[in-house]
């Protein structure tokens, strides 16, 4: 049955040619994988058409829509046409409109309405270069960076949109305690995952994230904006990487030193409703970092550390989120912003389970990886291959909110199976899941090789399988994730 939220995604005729003919457009692909991912989040059908300034769109036609998503490029925006459709569903009541940018257009360029609107950027930048391309691998190491991770936070929007606009709360989480601002800083494009990986978790324990909306390009405006943002929260959380990240207008620091400056003077200076503290995490995988970016990061372990209220942690992703959820998350109600205290390290009483995720066609090849985990005092969670596709991606749901562990089997199955399987993983915050996850690994099969490198940046454990499982750096894997 399909769910009365019809979805207009418009572009530009151009942007939908394909590269070689008999080839797919590249919007035309987008929508497929859209409407997929919807699938999977809603259990539903939701209608989805495309059009361009070729069809005929009248205001009776836009109003048939609940969602609208313009495909923004350059090319769409020397249309005029094309602006005319974003500025008539703006007049539609409770018209929802995600904007999704294919490639880079410059802020001021862009439509009055779309320009402060926080965007899903499905295109590639270089960390070195800073210039950016189009995505046409979908299925290549690129695309699992910058593209399906931006898809699937796209989609968990919009069901979010559709469930809100239905007036349901079946699939939506009741905070804990009444709603919070935080200030998640703005960050290099090296980490844009791992702040919207972040970003989930926060909106899904109820607290409201900031910015919530693109911050000026102008170094006055930023710092004016940034300062009465924070001056909201009681707490304000900043990701460093490899990358010095974008210089705005009339400024000679980045947006990320920025952030980084003004929090801190926030905090030293003191704000008109309390105390604000911060959490700095600095990767512990910095590669290729430039002189400038490796004096920003110094600067911030020597200055910073000894100023009050700023807590500075060079650890694994994972280990930063718990902490997180240690400062923000109290089931009593209370909240607690304590930084720089000692913790003990979280425990889990009962037995730890691992949900070993694998496909049928692997079944014989991990029996023995099941019995060996079972033997080492660990329950394991299947995957369900008897019923229909909804009860298949209920039972997996189920599965992700439930694991403590989990372990991605790559055996027959191909890397895009893997990679969706990962980040269905990464994304578990979202299907209501309240406990930390203590470790994410892939186990490949016997000579199946695969790119470590390509998989640095999700924070998960590759664990060659070789002629022989592998038992030494299983348990390896199991213990230290205690």
């Amino acid at each position: 049955m399909a769910i009365d939220s019809k979805i207009l995604i418009l572009c530009a005729a151009v942007d939908n040619e394909p590269i070689t003919e008999g080839e797919t457009g590249w919007v035309s692909n987008f929508m497929r994988f859209l409407d997929m991912m919807l699938f999977q989040v809603l259990g539903e059908k939701v209608g989805i058409e495309m059009k361009t300034e070729k069809d005929s769109i009248s205001s009776g036609d836009l109003s048939a829509y609940k969602l609208f998503i313009p495909v923004i490029t350059p090319a769409f925006l020397e249309v005029g046409k094309n602006r005319d459709t974003v500025e008539e569903f703006f007049k539609i009541e409770k018209g929802i409109i995600f904007k999704v940018t294919k490639a880079r257009v410059n802020r001021d360029d862009q439509p009055t309405k779309l320009r402060n609107m926080l965007g899903y950027e499905l295109f590639m930048v270089d960390v070195e270069t800073g210039e950016d391309h189009q995505i046409n691998d979908f299925f290549g190491p690129e695309a699992e960076r910058s593209y399906w991770m931006k898809l699937v936070d796209l989609a968990y929007d919009i069901h979010e949109a559709i469930l809100k606009a239905k007036e349901t709360t079946a699939a939506t989480v009741k905070p804990l305690f009444e709603r919070k601002s935080v200030y998640l800083a703005e960050t290099s494009h090296d980490l844009s995952i791992q702040r919207n990986i972040i970003r989930r978790e926060l909106q899904r324990y109820g607290y409201k994230v900031l910015p919530e909306t693109t911050l000026p390009v102008n170094s006055g405006e930023l710092e004016e904006t940034v300062r009465k943002e924070l001056d909201e929260c009681n707490l304000s959380i900043h990701l460093i990487g490899n990358s010095y990240g974008e210089i705005p207008k009339g400024s000679e620091r980045s947006v990320v030193d920025l952030q980084n400056k003004i929090a801190g003077e926030t905090s030293a200076n003191g704000r008109k409703s309390g105390k604000l503290n911060r959490l700095i995490w600095i990767s512990p995988d910095l590669k290729n970092t430039s002189e400038r970016q490796r004096t920003f990061i110094e600067n911030i372990k020597r200055d910073i550390s000894a100023l009050e209220g700023a807590e500075i942690l060079q650890t694994p992703l994972e280990d930063f989120k718990n902490i997180i959820r240690e400062e923000l998350i109290d089931v009593s109600g209370e909240k607690k912003f304590q930084i720089g205290v000692s913790r003990p390290k979280i425990e889990n009483k009962g037995t730890k389970m691992v949900y070993l995720v694998y496909d049928l066609i692997d079944e014989k090849e991990v029996n023995p990886l099941i019995k060996f985990i079972e033997k080492s005092g660990y329950e394991v969670i299947h995957p369900s291959f008897q019923g229909d596709l909804l009860e298949l991606r209920q039972k997996h749901i189920e599965n992700l909110v439930e694991f403590d562990l989990a372990l991605i089997y790559y055996g027959k199955v191909n890397l895009q199976w893997v990679r969706m399987k990962l980040l269905d993983l990464l994304k578990a915050p979202g299907f209501g899941r309240a406990k930390p996850i203590l470790g994410r690994g892939i186990l490949t099969g016997t000579g199946i090789n695969i790119n470590k490198e390509s998989f640095s940046i999700y924070d998960v454990d590759i664990i060659d399988g070789g002629k022989e499982l592998p038992l030494d750096d299983i348990k390896n894997f199991l213990e230290n994730k205690r």
